[in-house]
């Protein structure tokens, strides 16, 4: 039987790491359509690829909205190649300028305005936009509070028990959003401004330090958490457990 709800034990981690490693500095990015370009390419490839690609694209004069407008399509995917599945992706950074021009007349202001439910509608919508991708851009560009889930968020689930690897991605989002609501938060006792930030996902950016609610806060410092214990810790063979943050709420260990 599990002692405390699922909800609270995900609040622990928050509290646990948050006291330690601090703000993470999600999304590194200088604007908003550039963590819109970052969240399509990083589909399916590491971010040492994507950094690779969106140096190139500056460096050509085309990381913007109209340089996406502009650019031809081969030259573009050769731009991206370094990010993989690169056809594929150009054309998805192609539609997206399109629906962005289309709809919203080029403006991501009128876009991000529009409310959370009926924006992420649109966005799965476009081809090559998975959930993973919308909630990305949504939290990330837009600081829209809503919960990012990804490889390294289903790992840590499944080997703490807490959900399956292979849950629902909707299931896992509602839980992370009810364990770390604002009301669920504020029942912690702890300087939201504390945490040494000894280890964080970024350096500071532009898009990092975006004026963003607390709730939208809260959740991309716990996604860069996730992300930085998996790299380092929730390795997907030979997990470094005994030197995780998180080893002591391991099923096995209470």
């Amino acid at each position: 039987m599990r002692s405390i709800s699922r909800e609270a034990e995900l609040r622990a981690y928050y509290e646990t790491l948050f006291r330690t490693w601090g703000c993470q500095h999600w999304w590194p990015a200088r604007n908003r359509f550039e963590v819109i370009v970052g969240a399509y390419l990083t589909q399916n490839t590491s971010w040492a690829n994507v950094e690779r690609a969106l140096r190139s694209l500056k460096k050509a004069g085309f990381l913007t909205i109209d340089g996406i407008r502009r650019i031809p399509l081969p030259q573009l995917e050769s731009l991206i190649r370094s990010s993989g599945y690169f056809r594929q992706k150009a054309r998805r950074l192609k539609i997206f300028v399109q629906f962005l021009d289309e709809k919203y007349g080029g403006s991501l202001n009128r876009m991000f305005a529009r409310p959370t439910k009926q924006l992420r509608e649109e966005l799965l919508a476009l081809h090559g936009v998975g959930a993973e991708t919308a909630d990305s851009i949504l939290l990330y560009a837009g600081q829209h509070p809503v919960f990012v889930v990804d490889a390294y968020t289903r790992r840590i689930l499944d080997r703490h028990n807490i959900l399956p690897s292979d849950a629902p991605y909707a299931e896992i989002r509602a839980l992370f959003e009810r364990a770390l609501s604002d009301r669920a938060l504020s029942k912690i006792d702890f300087d939201m401004n504390a945490g040494k930030a000894s280890v964080t996902a970024h350096p500071p950016s532009a898009m990092s330090l975006a004026k963003r609610s607390p709730q939208a806060q809260v959740f991309n410092d716990m996604h860069g958490m996730i992300v930085g214990v998996g790299k380092r810790y929730c390795l997907k063979s030979q997990p470094k457990c005994d030197e995780c943050p998180w080893q002591k709420f391991l099923p096995n260990l209470k």
